[in-house]
């Protein structure tokens, strides 16, 4: 039988893992054990590749691959077994700590900033600018879309709050100004494909596992206030890193749109950090404040695998190197 190609190309396997969970996808073989995840690094490669390919299936799938599974037995036994190789790395690497620290040290701004906003702002050319595009395309030719897996899983304010967020993510009810059409907009601009999932061959380890952190938070109702503690982080620090991003695009040229996609994101997002510090968490553990824990552990889990981005893309870029995986195309003849 064959499926639809709406969906993105399978990307070439990077270890017996994802190897493994390619074959399955299309047909033509069996899933490694779940005892084999227990060797493989989980912020690796192999491993966050394998978890990328089981979760997209829960969003638009891949070309040619059976939708049905999505809900795969031994696909998602085996998702099971790399979910938790990579929460219990999380949690060994992210200290257990109170909400309200975690949050207030997101409002703080470093005076003298060494982040990847910051290096893009100072010395940033434009090939950083295409791979930092690149990479982030997984998540933002989706943005908003794995937090919207929690919706069903809050009521009330908190669950009002973050819907009037998300429906702002998507444009407003307006297809021309949903945030992932602004960034193929962006990317048309500095010369890149556009078409969804189209550098995922491209993207790194650590690309990879902050968009596994959003989708394995919100596909598990257990994680749902570590889906919002996501979303707080993201919102909270989007403002100020998105006009510095802007000003990078100013600097070099890059395009009015990909100017746009981050002048947008700093009014925006200003006024969305408002909304999900005093509604959308204050409205959560006003119902379930036991849930604090797990929304200070979404931070700070969200911070680790940012940081962990941050250092590769750096250490490349100040080395001199590519931080991508495989060279960027300059062909702009497709559509979003």
């Amino acid at each position: 039988m064959e499926y639809d190609r709406q969906g993105p190309q399978l990307p070439s396997a990077r270890g017996p893992l994802s190897a493994g969970v390619r074959t399955r996808l299309l047909g033509e073989g069996e899933l490694p054990g779940v005892e084999s995840v227990a060797g493989a690094d989980p912020y690796g490669d192999d491993l966050q590749l394998a978890l990328y390919l089981c979760y997209e299936l829960h969003y638009r799938g891949f070309a040619g691959v059976d939708p049905d599974l999505e809900w795969d037995p031994a696909v998602l036994g085996l998702r099971g077994a790399l979910e938790s190789s990579f929460l219990a790395a999380l949690r060994a690497d992210v200290p257990a700590r109170e909400v309200d620290e975690a949050i207030g040290d997101l409002l703080v701004e470093p005076v003298d900033g060494t982040g990847v906003s910051h290096f893009l702002r100072d010395k940033g050319e434009l090939w950083h600018l295409r791979e930092y595009a690149a990479q982030r395309s997984l998540y933002h030719l989706k943005e908003a879309d794995p937090h919207a897996w929690v919706l069903p899983r809050l009521w009330g304010r908190a669950k009002a709050a973050m819907a009037a967020v998300e429906f702002d993510e998507w444009g407003g009810g307006r297809p021309e100004r949903v945030h992932s059409r602004l960034f193929a907009d962006l990317m048309a601009d500095l010369g890149l494909e556009t078409e969804y999932g189209r550098y995922l061959e491209s993207g790194s380890a650590e690309m990879l596992a902050t968009v596994n952190l959003m989708s394995l938070f919100g596909l598990h109702r257990s994680l749902r206030g570590a889906l919002v503690g996501h979303f707080a982080a993201v919102e909270i620090t989007s403002s100020p890193g998105s006009r510095r991003l802007a000003e990078a695009m100013r600097r070099t040229g890059a395009g009015p749109a990909a100017e746009h996609f981050y002048d947008e994101h700093v009014e925006a997002d200003a006024v969305h950090e408002q909304i999900v510090r005093h509604e959308v968490i204050a409205g959560l553990l006003a119902e379930e404040p036991w849930l604090a824990t797990d929304v200070a552990f979404g931070v700070d889990a969200t911070e680790h695998v940012e940081g962990l981005l941050a250092a590769r893309l750096l250490a490349d870029w100040r080395a001199g190197r590519s931080s991508v995986r495989s060279p960027l195309s300059a062909d702009t003849s497709h559509t979003y």
